[in-house]
């Protein structure tokens, strides 16, 4: 295939590839994804890991050069970069809004925000994803994964993931 395709094409091709973690949000959605470059006939592929220590970076790698080998590109690299650092900011409101869909509450403030050194900030409120009450509490500062957090509905009794900002 011709190295002359275009990034929006790419970045939607990979917009198929699901995170291992929480399958509803694809990379591109998680904000992994930060760039994609032809070099000399390969497709360079930039991502960022969520931490440093991930451990669905390989099958991530692996998934995103066998998406495009599929679309018909035949050299792929995937680089792996960690600064900056990734940050919740960088999902998409389509990844926030999956995120809710399939029970988890998205990030509910920026994780890059100068103004807590200006002001007070109020303590975040997180709302249920399940039946919407703000009436939540926090069960633990950890959850299911590093990323997020337990809490429990006080008004429909359920517990839900929240996924912290970072």
């Amino acid at each position: 295939m011709d190295n002359a395709i275009e990034t929006s094409r790419v970045l939607a091709w990979l917009e198929k590839v699901a995170d291992p973690e929480i399958p509803v949000l694809s990379i591109v959605d998680l904000g992994i994804v930060r760039g994609v470059q032809w070099h000399e006939g390969t497709c360079v592929v930039t991502i960022t890991p969520t931490y440093s220590g991930c451990p669905a970076m390989q099958e991530i790698t692996h998934d995103i050069q066998q998406c495009l080998h599929q679309q018909g590109v035949a050299a792929v690299r995937v680089n792996v970069v960690l600064a900056p650092a990734w940050t919740t900011d960088w999902m998409t409101e389509k990844g926030r809004q999956a995120l809710h869909d399939y029970g988890i509450a998205p990030p509910q403030e920026k994780a890059i925000d100068i103004s807590g050194l200006l002001q007070h900030r109020d303590p975040v409120v997180v709302p249920c994803p399940l039946c919407g009450s703000v009436n939540t509490r926090l069960v633990s500062h950890f959850g299911s994964t590093a990323c997020k957090a337990l809490y429990r509905c006080m008004q429909c009794s359920e517990p839900f993931d929240y996924f912290k900002a970072h």
